[in-house]
């Protein structure tokens, strides 16, 4: 098995169940224009975002790292109309990209994209809207902090609730206790607090697809 047969297969499965639309493909032009970093979720994980969101009910929810609105578009989508949706970025510039993107989908009353640091901008976010008071997380920032971005949402989180880890399969290098990538060694204090929270039930998927080979993590929330 390859990369050429493994998005031969993504490209198959999206065009059965994630076709993107205008918007959709848009987001993704005017973010390589842009010149942000081709790291968005892919269709196919979109549309996974998308079902989760829906299974879970959410009617509130945090992103951790917004890039170019396109995993945010998914994500608005699945909430009702007084649904609501706010994502975290760093890079001014990605937010301004993504807040285009989102606004071009229809999707600006539901969706904020704040920027800053988001160890910085969550004790905000948890002052404004206390404890337990969103649906879902998803969580695709700077991979170093990836302890820290779930330490917050597991606080954030309503009991039932779910948070998403993308890109935590690093293709393999998770695996290698040898591995002294800064990501990798959060991703893996990720697993070990995923491990050891109280109530917290979680699973991991390997993942192959048109970007490769990585993979993501689900956890539910303990209930109260």
């Amino acid at each position: 098995m390859d990369n050429g047969l493994w998005r031969r297969v993504d490209g198959y499965l999206e065009a059965q169940l994630a076709e993107e639309d205008e918007a959709l493909r848009e987001a993704l032009r005017s973010s390589r224009e842009a010149g942000l970093p081709p790291i968005n979720v892919t269709a196919l994980q979109g549309k996974f975002l998308y079902v989760l969101a829906r299974l879970v009910g959410a009617r509130r929810v945090l992103e951790i790292g917004a890039l170019g609105g396109y995993s945010a578009i998914w994500l608005g989508r699945a909430l009702p109309p007084e649904g609501k949706l706010l994502s975290l970025e760093l890079e001014a510039r990605h937010a301004e990209v993504a807040r285009a993107n989102v606004e071009r989908a229809g999707l600006a009353e539901r969706i904020e994209v704040r920027v800053g640091r988001a160890l910085e901008l969550l004790p905000q976010v948890a002052e404004e809207a206390g404890d337990a008071s969103f649906d879902l997380a998803f969580i695709d920032a700077d991979k170093s902090n990836n302890a820290a971005y779930f330490a917050w949402a597991m606080r954030l989180v309503r009991p039932g609730g779910a948070v998403v880890v993308d890109n935590v399969v690093r293709e393999g290098r998770v695996a290698d206790e040898a591995c002294d990538d800064p990501d990798v060694i959060g991703t893996r204090r990720l697993f070990e607090a995923m491990k050891a929270a109280p109530g917290v039930s979680a699973t991991a998927l390997q993942v192959v697809g048109e970007k490769g080979y990585d993979g993501l993590a689900l956890a539910i929330v303990g209930q109260a």
